[in-house]
């Protein structure tokens, strides 16, 4: 799609609520800053607020690996043309993008490690287990992997590794078990095929709660799919170096192994007299906000200070 074709109510139907925005402005202090980066831009709700607040000097690069994303965070953004630049890229390639723009270092990283509703309400990219849509889950859709190959050609040993790893399920063996039986009858194709599945698999008593049990082992097979992790600790280790000196760095985590990568490079960081941790405990949504923006309820801000 490019920019001509994003009609209004595509604009209206694709706001994205950006999570915590008015503690990322404080905390980050971006009313001064010259250079900020939003690693994960997505359709540009962080960007947009960003950007309102930042000095008419300042300048934003946007880094997404989703085109589509960006094409409407292109159109979003028009009122401060001039002064942004979007890169199609992995957070994890920092270093390059930044390099590639002839920046040095920046005033501030901020990270918004959640999936838009933007991409969870796209039944085709296949994210979320509320809308019947192809098994996909890529976040660059010319990736080479997605879901569908995981689930479909991965061992139960693999599969149950990843389940318990990256989604911390506690049943993950009984899902892989389940999964690898259903498969060979005919290849587990959909989202809606893939969630009755693992409600299948899920013991009687353990179906109750709050949470729906599919959504750790989507949550898992996301963050696999993507390779979430690892490009985190290597982002956050290229924009820890590129972070000027009293610049600083906020990251937005959903689940507790984002939040926990995060809390130990701050901590080492800090130990070695590089950073100043801001808020010694991550800040979480006000109820008020929960209100509005039910998906924001996990989320959890850390920032800190280069020394």
């Amino acid at each position: 799609m490019v920019i001509s074709e994003i009609s209004n109510e595509v604009m209206k139907e694709a706001y994205h609520y950006p999570v915590m925005y008015r503690e990322v402005l404080e905390l980050l202090d971006v009313g001064k800053r010259k250079v900020v980066v939003d690693c994960t831009t997505g359709i540009g709700s962080h960007s947009y607020k960003l950007l309102e607040v930042m000095d008419k000097e300042g300048f934003l690069i946007g880094i997404d690996r989703d085109q589509h994303s960006l094409n409407v965070a292109k159109a979003r953004l028009e009122p401060f043309k001039g002064r942004f630049s979007l890169v199609r890229d992995n957070f994890a390639n920092l270093d390059k993008i930044l390099s590639d723009l002839d920046i040095d270092k920046a005033d501030v990283f901020l990270f918004d490690l959640g999936i838009s509703t933007y991409q969870l309400s796209d039944s085709a990219r296949g994210f979320s287990f509320l809308k019947e849509g192809p098994l996909d889950m890529r976040m660059d859709r010319d990736s080479f992997l997605s879901a569908y190959d995981l689930v479909n050609n991965l061992s139960e040993g693999e599969l149950g590794n990843i389940f318990k790893k990256f989604g911390e399920e506690r049943h993950s063996r009984r899902v892989a078990r389940f999964l690898v039986e259903a498969r060979k009858s005919k290849p587990i194709s959909t989202t809606n095929q893939l969630r009755d599945l693992i409600i299948q698999a899920i013991p009687g008593k353990a179906r109750g709660g709050r949470i729906n049990p599919a959504t750790r082992i989507f949550q898992a097979l996301r963050i696999a799919v993507n390779r979430e992790l690892e490009s985190i600790e290597v982002a956050l280790s290229c924009a820890i170096s590129r972070l000027a000196s009293g610049g600083r760095i906020g990251v937005i985590s959903f689940h507790s192994l984002e939040d926990r990568i995060v809390k130990h490079f701050y901590r080492d960081y800090a130990l070695k007299n590089i950073l100043k941790i801001i808020n010694k405990k991550p800040l979480t949504p006000t109820e008020k906000e929960r209100g509005e923006n039910s998906p924001s309820r996990s989320a959890k801000l850390r920032v800190a200070e280069k020394i």
